[in-house]
């Protein structure tokens, strides 16, 4: 048998749900949990712990429904899609309250370092920003690599949805990150 990680995503999905395979299945965990990770990191406003609980509760229920996958979408799809449903779900056990704009903005939990670092910083606190369903897009899109088709699959939504929130998310972030012209 070849070594884990020269397998298919698709044979480690079949050796993991029809053979209850935990190695298979550990092997997806360490391809695609920094995008799972990534991504709740996003949608929970900088907050690494929190993140990390999600994923771990992402990668958890997707193991338990493993053999409810269908081979129509990608696997990041669909595993994308249990990491955003349980971050929906722990956004409605916690009654979160979204900070307005105007509001004070929570520090993420450890400042990147490095060159490009304040930009970095600069770009997640103007992502925190965001409304909900506009971040989420974003993430879905660009943390998590996804198309406009598999964006709109995984979060629910129709694909005109899914484009509208991306463009009214990157003229907010324009409009926050890219200094004003001043006219003399």
């Amino acid at each position: 048998m070849p070594p884990r990680s020269a397998s298919t995503d698709a044979e480690l999905i079949l050796a993991a749900a029809q053979g209850g395979d935990r190695e298979a299945f550990a092997e997806l965990v360490r391809r695609h949990q920094s995008m799972v990770r990534s991504v709740l990191r996003r949608l929970t406003n900088g907050d690494a712990a929190l993140a990390d609980d999600l994923a771990q509760e992402a990668f958890l229920l997707a193991w338990r429904r493993l053999d409810t996958f269908r081979f129509e979408a990608r696997f990041t799809t669909w595993l994308y899609r249990i990491a955003f449903n349980a971050w929906q779900s722990e956004r409605r056990k916690t009654h979160e309250v979204l900070l307005g704009e105007d509001e004070a903005m929570p520090e993420p939990d450890a400042a990147p370092s490095g060159p490009g670092a304040e930009e970095r910083m600069d770009l997640e606190r103007a992502l925190a920003t965001l409304p909900d369903a506009e971040r989420a897009a974003i993430a879905a899109c660009y943390a998590a690599d996804l198309s406009h088709v598999e964006a709109a699959e995984a979060l629910g939504i129709p694909l005109g949805t899914v484009k509208t929130h991306i463009l009214r998310a990157k003229e907010r972030l324009r409009a926050r990150l890219v200094p004003k012209k001043e006219t003399p």
